[in-house]
């Protein structure tokens, strides 16, 4: 019966694949939400049934699918750095920044520890750190409409997200190369000096170009959005040229271009495009390559490694906000507060862990393995799910003890 509905749907046309694709980007999401599910886990969900694992209906190596997917990964990240509240950051101050390192360096640290436990090269394990070290406010919307958002802490939580993300990618700017060139004192050095030339190149050449192009009232949004595109592009082009990943280029864009275009209509627009577009297809086709007996397997197998990464990242975090809280004088609800909106590691976790997973030495190893990345999809969905139901929890009490 399944080889009769693999033929079958071997002969649809791309028409029908296209209309499939939409039909899956549309409907996915709602019936998550009404379950509980964050939507990328959906289309991933999506992506592993319409798989060449499942019903064949995409197929590995498929250009359309990869061209998407691959804009779809630059737009993630550079929604990430366009989403950084930096006026947030520079009110809350010395609070953001002790938060920020303290669930930067404890998740970076315990990472670390369980990437050499198992085996791990110190570059391997340094990257998986770095996969822990940020984090994702999707229960940000909660303390909103909880009437939180307006909370110190809260602010402290978003203006923290500024160090994590970007200490995050700066770790995985240094291993992607060490890994596929190894690591010479010499070549080292050369990186860190390109980084240093680079990173402010790009966020404040950008951030005037930005500026001036978004105040200009003669300028279409379409214009707008198709110039930040290219922005995107170039940034990541410019990445590569110096040996990293072109989604290190698209988050410092979004950072670049971050106050001349959160709020302008062209934000609007470029979100409406990614989110309708692109950002699925990339969930889509990472859920395609995910081999659902040869996952299971993998979790069965290596189940203390999953344990370890999972708990790591959920105990750090706690003790960031636990430690936190009582160095600056916090209650204890706050603290808990804290801690539910920084345990989330959602897109832009993936997205640097597929960039990782795919990265090769001359030997043909790569950076993380299987194991590690099937891991980073469950450390998805587990904290995807728990983070938001943790922030509604402690959201409702600390809004009932105000009230």
């Amino acid at each position: 019966m399944l080889e009769q509905i693999h033929e079958l749907l071997s002969h649809l046309s791309l028409l029908s694949l296209i209309a499939i694709a939409f039909a899956v980007i549309l409907f996915v999401p709602p019936l998550c939400a009404r379950v509980g599910l964050p939507a990328a886990v959906g289309l991933l969900l999506a992506g592993v049934a319409f798989g060449p694992n499942g019903l064949h209906i995409t197929k590995e190596g498929m250009p359309v699918l990869t061209f998407l997917a691959e804009v779809g990964k630059l737009l993630i990240m550079f929604f990430a750095g366009l989403e950084i509240d930096l006026a947030q950051a520079k009110r809350t101050g010395g609070h953001s920044l002790l938060f920020g390192s303290l669930t930067c360096l404890l998740p970076l640290a315990a990472g670390t520890s369980v990437g050499l436990t198992f085996g791990y090269s110190w570059v391997s394990s340094l990257l998986i750190g770095s996969l822990l070290a940020s984090h994702t406010l999707i229960g940000y919307p909660i303390v909103q409409r909880l009437g939180l958002g307006g909370k110190r802490i809260v602010a402290v939580t978003v203006g923290a997200t500024v160090l994590t993300d970007i200490a995050s990618l700066m770790v995985l700017a240094v291993c992607l190369p060490i890994h596929t060139s190894g690591f010479s004192t010499g070549s080292f050095a050369m990186q860190i000096i390109e980084l240093a030339i680079y990173v402010p190149v790009v966020v404040f050449g950008l951030s005037a170009v930005g500026k001036w192009l978004f105040r200009r009232k003669g300028y279409t949004n379409e214009y707008q959005v198709g110039f930040t595109l290219m922005v995107i592009a170039l940034a990541g082009v410019g990445a590569e040229l110096i040996n990293l990943e072109a989604i290190i280029g698209a988050f410092l864009a979004g950072l670049a271009v971050n106050r001349a275009i959160k709020k302008s209509e062209a934000k609007d627009e470029l979100e409406f495009v990614g989110n309708l577009l692109f950002i699925p297809a990339f969930f889509i086709a990472i859920g395609a390559r995910i081999d659902v007996p040869v996952f299971i397997g993998t979790l069965i197998n290596n189940l203390s490694l999953v344990a370890a990464i999972v708990g790591g990242l959920v105990g750090t975090k706690f003790l960031a906000a636990f430690v936190t809280q009582r160095l600056v004088g916090y209650t204890q609800m706050e603290g808990l507060l804290m801690w539910s909106l920084s345990v989330p590691q959602v897109a832009a976790t993936l997205a640097a862990a597929v960039v990782a997973y795919n990265a090769k030495n001359a030997a043909g190893v790569r950076l993380i393995d299987e194991p590690v990345i099937n891991t980073v999809v469950v450390l998805m969905v587990a904290t995807s799910i728990l983070g938001p139901m943790l922030t509604e929890r402690f959201g409702r009490t600390l809004a009932g003890r105000e009230q």
